[in-house]
């Protein structure tokens, strides 16, 4: 397949607000792929190549002067092998070593092939093919059912993997998708709501469970082999030397275990969740002790657990780790709920999760099985730009532009993220530090008083509430946002959307 191909279909997509539209112009671009093409293919168009990092930035590509080339000569295959070359490149000389890599296959593309590629390489496609879109333009591509399709893609973890098999397996193969022990699978999510008590009238009789401020993780294990994987299944087995010895330690031979880690000041409080997520990018610190906290268990010892409800999986997960459960009752009575909620604040914690004790382990999903309270309304948003500090914060990049996700296209491009306010409050200096070395890697452009950034940070945000203003283009703007703490787990199709603050209006 062409790349000039994959180009006009992205900007066919990118083009139309509609769903639909998209759904099908994926479609059949999907139908046209070759077998051995399907896997790089769907990397490129989610903007996540599938070699993963590939050790280039923003300044290194805007600094390439490449003349392009007149003709479409290059294929989806050319890009997969120049992704492989640059994620090869390292250690001593692989700066320019993917220098001329770089500039080599620059040089072979034309300019709007090349300019596809480098919003490819940096995750900023912004198509609106986002992996639901794409998901579905898969079902339909292949004629298999969505329910089927969306299944296989959460157990995967993979939607490369799953296209390929939907498209050029059986539907028995797409079927026999499931669990497998050290292949990490997407995550179950909650929904929100104001009060335990609000929670519990969703739910039903709940499992109502601590929430802490910490790092998401998946932990398999088979026989003494164990591996963690983050929010964002990334295997950061090697950071957690001690969460492995504890899972090795279980009287299990394999199993799945999700749950969450964050570590423990001197006064068996919680610490920063930065500080705890600082362990998952940087070497071991024994200064910093990781404790796991599980809340559910997807499978043991040759059973699979996922379709079986949450009271099943707890009564599992007690028997062989009661030790490292997640503090938490299980009851219908509203009074209990808030009790807890109570408790889990004054223990330092965010508030509570309340979990339908009927209902299954629905991977990767957002419903209404799991649902979140947190007396502090807090957002993910994307940082659009920031501004330069004055005063005691001269020289820093300090006031923040906050983006929300504009997931229907509805003030602004589908995918993309529409301004909703600003904030310096909540910087410390270690973090207006961080922010002054760290955005330029990630300027599109800047005047005389702000640095403006390709959407790529996630930070997470503390408001009182929303109002309406005819400042922003969404029509909202934020009430005392504060800055809780940036989230390298998240990425910006993580977001929080327009539409859930602008529903604040409503609440």
């Amino acid at each position: 397949m062409r790349l000039s191909e994959v180009v006009a279909t992205a900007d066919e997509v990118a083009a139309t607000p509609s769903r639909l539209a998209k759904i099908d112009a994926l479609a059949q671009l999907l139908k046209r792929a070759d077998g051995d093409e399907i896997l790089p293919l769907v990397g490129i168009l989610l903007a996540a190549p599938r070699q993963g990092r590939l050790g280039v930035g923003w300044r290194g590509l805007s600094a390439l002067e490449v003349a392009p080339a007149d003709d479409d000569t290059l294929a989806v295959a050319d890009v997969d092998e120049f992704f492989e070359a640059l994620a090869a490149a390292s250690g001593t000389g692989s700066t320019a070593a993917r220098t001329e890599i770089l500039t080599g296959f620059a040089g072979r593309a034309t300019a709007a092939e090349w300019d596809f590629v480098m919003r490819a390489m940096l995750g900023e496609l912004r198509t609106g093919a986002l992996a639901g879109v794409l998901l579905d333009a898969i079902a339909r591509a292949s004629d298999r059912p969505i329910a089927s399709v969306r299944r296989a893609a959460m157990l995967s973890g993979d939607l490369g993997v799953t296209a390929a098999i939907a498209l050029t397996g059986s539907a028995e193969e797409l079927e026999a998708v499931g669990l497998v022990v050290g292949r990490p699978v997407l995550p179950m999510l909650a929904s929100t709501a104001a009060t335990a008590s609000a929670a519990l009238e969703i739910t039903g009789p709940a499992s109502v469970e601590y929430k802490l401020d910490g790092a998401r993780i998946q932990v398999h294990r088979h026989g003494d082999e164990v591996h963690v994987f983050t929010r964002s299944l990334a295997d950061v087995t090697h950071r957690v030397p001690e969460i492995v010895e504890i899972v090795r330690g279980l009287p299990v031979h394999d199993v799945i275990l999700d749950g969450e880690t964050l570590s423990l000041d001197e006064d068996g409080g919680p610490r920063p969740f930065q500080e705890t997520m600082s362990r998952f990018g940087a070497d071991v610190s024994r200064e910093l002790v990781l404790r796991p906290w599980f809340f559910d268990v997807l499978h043991v010892d040759g059973r699979d657990l996922l379709d079986e409800p949450l009271a099943t999986r707890l009564a599992e997960l007690d028997r062989f780790a009661s030790e490292w459960r997640m503090p938490g009752i299980v009851t219908d009575d509203a009074t209990a709920a808030e009790r807890l909620a109570r408790d889990a604040l004054a223990a330092g914690h965010e508030g509570v999760v309340v979990k339908g004790v009927d209902a299954p382990y629905a991977a990767g999903r957002r419903g209404k099985s799991w649902v979140k309270v947190k007396p502090v309304l807090t957002f993910d948003l994307v940082v659009l730009g920031a501004e330069w500090g004055s005063g005691r914060r001269r020289g820093w990049l300090s006031n923040l532009h906050l983006g929300a996700r504009d997931a229907d296209g509805e003030f602004v491009e589908p995918g993309g993220f529409v301004m909703v306010g600003k904030t310096f409050k909540g910087l410390t200096d270690e973090l207006l530090r961080w922010q002054t070395e760290t955005f330029p890697d990630y300027e599109e452009r800047r005047t005389a008083s702000a640095v403006f950034l390709r959407p790529a940070l996630v930070v997470e945000i503390a408001i009182d509430g929303v109002q309406r203003s005819p400042r922003y283009p969404g029509g909202i703007a934020l009430r005392f946002a504060r800055v809780k703490g940036y989230r390298p787990d998240k990425t910006p199709a993580d977001a929080d959307t327009i539409q859930s603050l602008r529903a604040l209006l409503r609440g």
